[in-house]
């Protein structure tokens, strides 16, 4: 078994002694799969729930490698991405979000961060973009999301931060309140 595991390491670049991971989300289910993974392929994991868990995790003992959600319950994941950065120059951060945009990926990648990836992410991504050279350009992804599905993500986005209210989603997306209603009655574009 644990060759094995050596194996899958190597095979994703990782010939660095420190193995340390740190992995901060406040889905509980995503973060108990993600580290199960993580583990199996030979990284020592550590799970924070929070940002407040994350910056003392860095604290007590800075990992080599992070993976950070953007939108935690009490603050920015990019502050743990930040604390890891001025605690280990040579840490590898990823962060992770359902509400990717252009400014916070510009932000997480200033911050240190080695890539900039939309949830729901699977383990092998996430170490693809851990290991990944930095002079290296990531693929363009195979099955981009159409228009529709890009539209429908945004609008499903701005549901949840109001708190799923409708009328409040409507007024923020200049859209009349039925038509709102209409769209989210519907599925999900592929």
């Amino acid at each position: 078994m644990l060759d094995t595991v050596q194996a899958d390491a190597r095979a994703f670049g990782l010939e660095t002694a420190d193995k340390s991971l740190l992995i901060v989300d406040d889905d509980r289910p995503f973060l108990q799969r993600l580290g199960r993974a993580l583990e199996q392929r030979g990284f020592d994991v550590t799970t924070a729930e929070s940002v407040s868990e994350g910056m003392t995790a860095v604290k007590r003992s800075a990992p080599a490698f992070a993976i950070v959600d953007m939108r935690l319950g009490d603050g920015n994941g990019l502050d743990v991405v930040q604390a890891l950065r001025d605690a280990r120059d040579d840490a590898r951060a990823v962060v992770l979000t359902g509400y990717g945009n252009i400014a916070t990926a510009v932000t997480a990648v200033k911050l240190g961060a080695m890539d900039y990836i939309a949830k729901p992410a699977d383990a092998d991504e996430v170490i693809a973009a851990l290991t990944r050279n930095p002079d290296e350009r990531p693929e363009p992804p195979e099955n981009p999301m159409s228009a529709d599905r890009v539209r429908w993500e945004h609008i499903q986005r701005i549901y949840e931060l109001c708190d799923r209210n409708v009328s409040e989603t409507a007024r923020r997306l200049s859209m009349h309140r039925r038509t709102l209603q209409r769209i989210l009655a519907k599925r999900a574009p592929r």
